[in-house]
């Protein structure tokens, strides 16, 4: 089982941009983006409803380590389902457990509320506040992939605090059971402005050997050094029918950002001084190490949108297995054993052992019905195959992530 650490608080060099590693106390990450989830902001509210003084304590937590250590924090933040519905329920009654079209109403309702108790308790610490609504899809192409990194970087440089919540009211899959309680875009964020940590805030302090709900012998894990099939079958199921989040999707978020060469903490929201103390290397919560290094800009975007084109992927045999991650050498059709499900050229897809395990993803060369036409070929055969010729390559070298 790759999780070795009694001690959480480790800063790789990546991380600390430059410093030498901080002790506790002093800041130990340049960028920071803290992600605050349903369950933490409405406390222990019994309807639901955000808890004000939760807000209030985050705020000036991220406020402290923004003036007082010089970080570039970001905040993704759930909450408008919940500010809507505790809005509405003083008119209607509302379903305990709404359909979509009722959840985008509340969040239409309760967005507007959200950003303003949020922009209300920042200005009390001299902080302004911007508000970005986004979509898992609008990240997925390139070009506006570029165009968000650039607005939050700018504001960041300009010491104006993004808040970035989905855009529900108009992504329906996004407040269903897929994306998670913006768990995976807070991930997509903090790959996207090459942030050194990600802090998602919970309702349990870490991560368990099982579920502490119902298995009294659970303990809390310090530090995972790789998300594999193991720490994965460690996450229990969610509980809260107002939240879509839960270990699962805490953990998907931890696999994409450590690929990424980020670190990642997940501990409880409401702990006293949470985010300051993780956001300066003091051990809280579950620790999960980041890659030794960084990805480039281009990959760490295939990496995260890979699967939202359409989702497909190739099977290649052991030996090209073993090229890709010995070598970094580009896909050859020679290598591919089949292809599953359907992709165009262009799309980030995953390619996976003869196992089903997936180790790598890269922008195919060529669609899947092409792909399965020249799967075993030599590359100098592919235009008797197909009449045309992209280039050698499945997926080219410069194209691909290893997982």
């Amino acid at each position: 089982m790759t999780i070795v650490r009694n001690n959480p608080g480790y800063t790789s060099t990546e991380a600390t941009a430059g410093r030498e590693s901080a002790p506790y106390g002093q800041a130990a990450y340049r960028r920071v983006v803290v992600k605050a989830g349903t369950n933490v902001l409405t406390g222990s509210r019994s309807d639901g409803g955000l808890d004000t003084d939760v807000m209030a304590s985050l705020v000036d937590q991220i406020s402290r380590l923004a003036s007082v250590d010089g970080m570039q924090v970001l905040l993704v933040t759930s909450g408008a389902i919940s500010a809507g519905r505790q809005a509405l329920a003083e008119r209607v009654a509302v379903p305990a457990i709404p359909d979509i079209p009722t959840r985008q109403v509340l969040a239409a309702l309760g967005q507007s509320r959200l950003m303003s108790m949020y922009a209300g308790l920042f200005e009390q610490r001299g902080v302004v506040a911007s508000q970005v609504l986004l979509t898992i899809k609008d990240m997925a192409q390139r070009q506006s992939y570029l165009n968000i990194r650039n607005t939050l970087l700018s504001l960041l440089d300009l010491g104006i605090m993004p808040i970035v919540n989905e855009n529900d009211v108009v992504a329906a899959d996004e407040i269903g059971e897929v994306f998670g309680d913006n768990d995976r875009l807070s991930s997509l964020i903090a790959t996207l402005i090459d942030a050194d940590l990600l802090v998602i805030l919970s309702d349990v302090d870490g991560l368990y050997t099982a579920d502490p709900k119902s298995d009294a012998t659970a303990t809390r894990i310090d530090t995972v050094d790789f998300v594999d099939d193991t720490v994965v079958a460690m996450a229990g199921q969610h509980r809260n029918a107002w939240a879509r989040g839960g270990m699962p999707t805490k953990l998907d978020a931890a696999r994409l950002v450590t690929t990424s060469g980020i670190a990642m903490s997940i501990c409880r929201g409401r702990d006293p001084d949470v985010v300051v103390r993780a956001a300066r290397g003091e051990p809280v919560g579950t620790y999960f190490r980041p890659a030794s290094s960084k990805l480039e800009a281009r990959k760490r975007w295939m990496l995260s949108c890979v699967g939202d084109s359409g989702w497909g992927e190739v099977v290649v045999d052991e030996g090209a297995v073993s090229a890709l991650r010995r070598n970094s050498v580009s896909l050859l059709p020679a290598g591919v054993r089949s292809v599953v499900g359907s992709f165009e050229r262009g799309d980030i897809i995953y390619i996976s052992d003869p196992n089903g395990n997936h180790i790598a993803c890269g922008m195919a060369n060529y669609p899947a019905g092409d792909v399965a036409k020249i799967q075993g070929l030599r590359s100098d055969r592919i235009v008797d195959a197909l009449g045309y010729h992209y280039g050698q390559e499945v997926v080219h070298r410069n194209n691909l992530v290893l997982l």
